[in-house]
């Protein structure tokens, strides 16, 4: 996509379900004995994934009664194809996370390699290390990875090292069929995990969740199906909001909420960007004059979301001063800057945990913290897309820059992202396909 870039984004866009919870409880519908319906559903490619693979097993999808709205009806699971599981799965991390539902409703389950951004490693172990503790047998084939529950799932006693979310989600999506109890200390508990408990309590799970990152799961005999509306993506909505502030423009993100922003909203203002809260949605815009370089520590939930990171370093290139980066929670997510540099931003990477605390890549030689000098005029250039946040964050700098970008790879943005480049339109920005045919 050409990019040319000096206008400020102006308008109105609406953010619908969160991309972090949409596809896992489409994957939960697998757990019930009826029909499911789940609402606010982006279109977007990872939905396009597990609903594909969700057809492969016998699970039907159809459109429901209002716009974005799914019916899933798991009545009749089978086991499908290893050769079409792999064409489909290729592109998604999502697949392991039916392990636990397959095992339940099939006895078994095949993954194959998983995708996904490459921002850091996302070991599947702590995934085939929880189904172990469940009961669940794996054998290493060439093609992937086949489990099978011979004497049924039963519930454990599972300290995360980390509290990841992909593992949190692998627990509760198992536990919740599984016999006796499951205590899940160290857990995630990010706000889509917790609709994501909504979503199975739903069905009729019994989960508490503690303050201290405990999650108690009692298993159950039959889960039915549920209706839910999936909560707006609030990755997304930060990522617009990035947008407005670095482009000096003035977006309003309807379905954004302040709840689950919280923590964003706060280094949003710290920064000088302003916002107007009201029932239906966020307006973000930049209020003029300069903006304020940070320190900035991602963390998990309720930290400063990893995800929020890459959009706004773009706007810190427009700030007065030096800009403090710690990124702790994916080790190279911090690749994206090279681009930015080649922009005309000055970034410099570190091995050391720069302006908080120590973390888990201090001591592993990874450039996980960031100085950023600002502010710096950005120029038009050639990018390639490297991962979902990264690749937007790109976008907004290209949009920002003086003069015109090419951008590469914009497929991946769809991953996460609903109709971004009519969402562009809509916002004024001047974007175009080669050959000059316009969005």
């Amino acid at each position: 996509m050409l990019v040319h870039g000096g206008t400020p984004l102006e308008g109105e866009i609406r953010v619908r379900g969160a991309k972090n919870l949409v596809p896992k409880a489409m994957v939960a519908a697998l757990l019930g004995s009826g029909p499911s319906r789940l609402r606010n559903v982006p279109d977007i490619r990872d939905v396009r994934v597990v609903r594909g693979l969700l057809q492969l097993h016998g699970v039907t999808v159809r459109p429901g009664d209002e716009p974005g709205e799914l019916v899933l009806d798991p009545t009749h699971v089978e086991s499908a194809n290893v050769a079409d599981i792999d064409a489909h799965a290729g592109s998604s991390r999502i697949p392991i996370l039916f392990c636990g539902p397959l095992l339940h409703r099939l006895g078994h389950a095949f993954i194959p390699g998983l995708g996904g951004c490459d921002i850091g490693g996302r070991p599947i172990d702590f995934h085939f290390d929880v189904l172990r503790q469940f009961g669940a047998t794996i054998e290493k084939r060439a093609d992937g990875q086949y489990l099978e529950a011979p004497r049924g799932l039963r519930g454990t006693k599972i300290r995360l090292p980390y509290p990841s979310v992909g593992s949190t989600e692998q627990v509760l999506l198992t536990a919740v069929l599984a016999d006796g109890v499951t205590e899940l200390s160290n857990a995630a508990v990010e706000p889509e995990i917790e609709d994501l408990i909504c979503v199975l309590q739903k069905m009729g799970a019994i989960i508490s969740m503690d303050t201290d990152r405990t999650i108690r799961i009692t298993g159950v005999d039959r889960l039915d199906g549920y209706t839910h509306r999936a909560l707006p993506d609030r990755l997304e909505a930060a990522s617009w909001a990035s947008a407005a502030l670095a482009t000096e423009g003035n977006i309003y993100v309807r379905g954004a909420q302040q709840r689950s922003m919280m923590t964003f909203l706060n280094t949003y203002r710290k920064v000088g960007g302003a916002f107007e809260i009201d029932d239906e949605g966020i307006r973000f815009w930049h209020p003029g004059g300069s903006l304020n370089a940070i320190a900035l520590e991602t963390d998990v939930h309720p930290g400063f979301q990893t995800d929020w990171q890459q959009p706004l370093v773009v706007a810190l290139t427009q700030a007065s001063g030096l800009s403090i980066v710690h990124e702790t929670v994916y080790e190279s997510r911090l690749g994206f800057t090279s681009a930015l540099n080649q922009m005309g931003a000055h970034i410099q990477l570190y091995r050391e945990c720069l302006g908080g605390s120590d973390c888990r890549f201090g001591q592993r030689n990874f450039l996980h913290s960031a100085v950023v000098s600002g502010p710096t005029r950005l120029q038009g250039s050639d990018l390639v897309i490297p991962d979902l946040r990264g690749g937007f964050s790109y976008l907004i700098a290209a949009l920002a820059a003086q003069g015109t970008s090419r951008v590469h790879g914009i497929d991946l943005i769809n991953r996460g992202y609903e109709n971004f480049m009519e969402k562009l339109v809509e916002l004024g920005a001047k974007v175009e396909l080669p050959g000059g045919t316009p969005l």
